[in-house]
């Protein structure tokens, strides 16, 4: 079971914050797990994230080169480090990170640990999130926990599905003060 991470609060810059707080879309991905081999991220995913506000990845980048390749499509990055991931790149990014989306707060971390009991351990480690994004399974997930409402994400992986019957990744849209999230299938 994994330990509860240092978490880093994060503050958007204001073009990003305005354009999300206006519907704008958040694009979600995490474990691409690249290079390796021929890997690159499906044009889909790389549309969806040029076409962003924001960009969040949830670990298991593997390098700061891919991470600054993430970056390269245009909207700003955050991201957090996960278990497969280089150790310059662990220096760079942070375990967790919980940032503001409109009167929104979203925690980011990569393990999530065991399905069984993941609702309120991510409740004790993010007590004032409304939604957890995750990534480490490559199994995309959305639900919500009925006693707390705490919304957990884990969009998947659009480079390695493991399990999964396609390439996945999320996005998330503030409507109305309520945070959407969507799957989006890329294969």
């Amino acid at each position: 079971m994994p330990a509860a991470p240092a978490i880093t609060s994060v503050q958007l810059d204001r073009a990003s914050a305005r354009a999300i707080s206006r519907g704008a879309t958040v694009a979600l991905i995490s474990d691409t797990h690249m290079p390796k081999g021929e890997r690159r991220l499906p044009e889909r995913c790389v549309e969806t994230i040029a076409a962003a506000a924001l960009v969040i990845h949830a670990g298991d980048v593997s390098t700061e080169a891919v991470l600054d390749e993430v970056a390269a499509i245009g909207p700003p990055l955050l991201a957090v480090h996960g278990n497969v991931d280089s150790t310059e790149l662990r220096t760079r990014v942070p375990a967790a990170i919980e940032l503001e989306i409109g009167p929104r707060r979203l925690a980011v971390v990569h393990d999530s640990g065991a399905r069984k009991g993941r609702a309120a351990r991510m409740r004790r480690w993010f007590p004032a999130a409304d939604a957890v994004v995750f990534g480490h399974s490559h199994i995309p997930l959305h639900e919500a926990d009925p006693a707390t409402g705490l919304e957990l994400f884990n969009p998947g992986s659009p480079t390695e599905r493991r399990r999964s019957p396609t390439h996945t990744m999320g996005t998330l849209r503030l409507v109305g003060g309520e945070l959407r999230f969507e799957l989006v299938e890329l294969s």
